[in-house]
């Protein structure tokens, strides 16, 4: 779902939804040829959700401020938890609100392993850490494109140090305190 109060933007992405598609004559270049013809005006994507999927997503949105107020619960309680440890927490600014889509830890240490030695160790304790994310100028298509290793510097040092720790709407606190406890027992104070 993509929202927004900009009805400019909002046709656009109805269009990029839809392979840049359209069927409105006003934006069309030149006649239209009859009530089934379209043009694409740009590039798009086939984004088109299934009825299914959009069942889903409402039946979804009337729990959406349970799930946020859920996530925000459990990350004041990582904050509490993990508050004393050399790593750096994730900052929400007093007059805004996250939905804490991740929580992402730093980890202070920034030798070339020692994130992948902390992430090993984490998932060998059963706790489904993961990295988010890769510098977009460090994939493939943008290194193509003439981008390079430092060229982004900060990117580069927030990945090195990055790891996302298990933050769900119904992560029990006694499964965070194991959190805690092994995360603790890998940095220690």
């Amino acid at each position: 779902m993509a929202l927004t109060n900009d009805a400019d933007l909002a046709e656009r992405m109805q269009r990029f939804r839809s392979h840049g598609v359209t069927r409105d004559p006003g934006l069309m270049r030149g006649e239209s040829e009859g009530p089934w013809y379209y043009q694409q005006l740009e590039l798009g994507y086939n984004y088109r959700m299934t009825e299914l999927q959009a069942a889903l997503g409402l039946s979804q949105m009337d729990r959406l401020d349970a799930f946020v107020e859920s996530r925000n619960s459990l990350a004041d309680r990582y904050h509490t938890l993990l508050k004393d440890l050399p790593l750096t927490l994730p900052v929400c600014r007093e007059n805004c609100r996250s939905s804490y889509h991740l929580y992402v830890i730093q980890l202070a240490r920034q030798a070339e392993d020692a994130r992948t030695r902390y992430f090993n160790s984490l998932r060998s304790n059963n706790i489904g850490v993961n990295v988010h994310y890769i510098p977009v100028h460090l994939q493939p298509y943008y290194r193509d494109l003439g981008f390079n290793p430092g060229d982004f510097p900060k990117s580069e040092q927030y990945y090195r140090c990055a790891v996302s720790i298990p933050l769900y709407p119904d992560l029990t606190h006694a499964q965070q305190d194991y959190i805690a406890e092994v995360i603790a027992r890998e940095n220690p104070r």
